[in-house]
């Protein structure tokens, strides 16, 4: 990528879009094209001090470009509708996939490299492995979010005609600044720190699988400047194009999660255990963890940050401060 040529990054105002765009601030980037719904005053903080050529309301992007045409040296396609919890398979369908579609034909047809986000939700409940090949079609995954990533997956798949590069990216449990705004679904870090802050003890789902005991539910837990700096890689090596996860390889259990936010807060370790609420309770996850050999493969050899190494800087640096980065 090159520094003078104009980027594209959607969800440019949400947490791992606005955390993108500090990013490539950082590393020399400031022609960056920000495409968002800018309306939710929530996620305007997040970027405050950025540098950035244009914003672009995401009903206007297509017309935008027709505008703008040769005005683009890659897409990073971040933006989604991102509930879990939203049951409205038509919801997550117009911005997951059919929003997706056109920027993939807008990328194909202009021969711009395209990275866009899938998701470790498209793995389901893990029956079939973590291994981000492109037999896509036979999983199952456990939510409209999850089924609408998928669909994407094995849509892109299909295509003859392609971006020059492109990469589906499988996000696993991504945590770390700018997610203030997500409320429920910000990771379980914040949630903690939150709770610790207001009442000294942290609240966990109990676990109702008798291979794990509470608060030994694993998850990849990933740093998200881990993960922006791995999408950045992926655009500037050019390695095959498909599907890659996203995810340290190594799961942790969220009895070692509480551990770390209550030793980075230096505060004595208080923890509840809850029931699952029966709504998500069949569709709950007890284990997650990339394999991560394809993306390794790529030639790709920074450290990943340790699940205590990114909390501790999250909550010192960000959490405690309320700073966005």
């Amino acid at each position: 990528m090159h520094i003078h040529d104009n980027i594209v990054i959607t969800g440019a105002a949400g947490f791992i879009g606005s955390y993108m765009t500090g990013y490539l601030n950082q590393v020399g980037f400031e022609n960056l094209i920000l495409v968002d719904d800018f309306s939710d005053e929530r996620k305007h903080r997040n970027l405050q001090g950025k540098i950035f050529k244009e914003k672009v309301d995401r009903e206007q992007f297509f017309d935008w470009y027709k505008s703008h045409p040769d005005s683009i040296q890659a897409v990073f396609h971040l933006g989604a509708r991102t509930d879990t919890t939203e049951m409205d398979y038509e919801v997550h369908k117009k911005w997951n996939l059919d929003y997706s579609k056109k920027v993939w034909e807008l990328c194909t047809q202009n021969d711009i490299p395209l990275l866009y986000a899938s998701s470790a939700a498209t793995y389901g409940g893990g029956e079939h492995g973590y291994k981000d090949t492109h037999d896509v079609a036979h999983l199952t995954p456990l939510n409209p979010y999850g089924v609408s990533k998928n669909n994407f997956d094995i849509w892109a798949l299909e295509q003859t005609e392609t971006p020059p590069n492109w990469y589906g990216v499988k996000f696993f449990n991504v945590y770390g600044p700018n997610e203030y705004h997500k409320g429920r679904m910000a990771s379980v870090i914040m949630h903690a720190y939150n709770q610790v802050k207001e009442k000294g003890e942290v609240t966990l789902f109990r676990s109702h699988n008798p291979d794990f005991e509470d608060g030994g539910q694993k998850r990849d837990f990933i740093y998200v400047k881990d993960v922006v700096r791995m999408c950045v890689w992926l655009l500037m090596a050019a390695p095959a194009s498909g599907l890659y996860n996203i995810g340290t390889g190594k799961a942790r259990t969220f009895n070692d999660l509480v551990s770390a936010v209550f030793d980075a807060m230096r505060a004595d370790e208080k923890v509840t255990f809850i029931d699952t609420p029966e709504d998500i309770r069949d569709k709950y996850q007890y284990y997650t963890q990339a394999d991560m050999q394809k993306f390794l493969a790529t030639g790709y050899d920074r450290k990943f940050y340790t699940l205590e190494q990114g909390i501790q800087e999250y909550v010192m640096q960000y959490l405690k401060t309320d700073a966005v980065y």
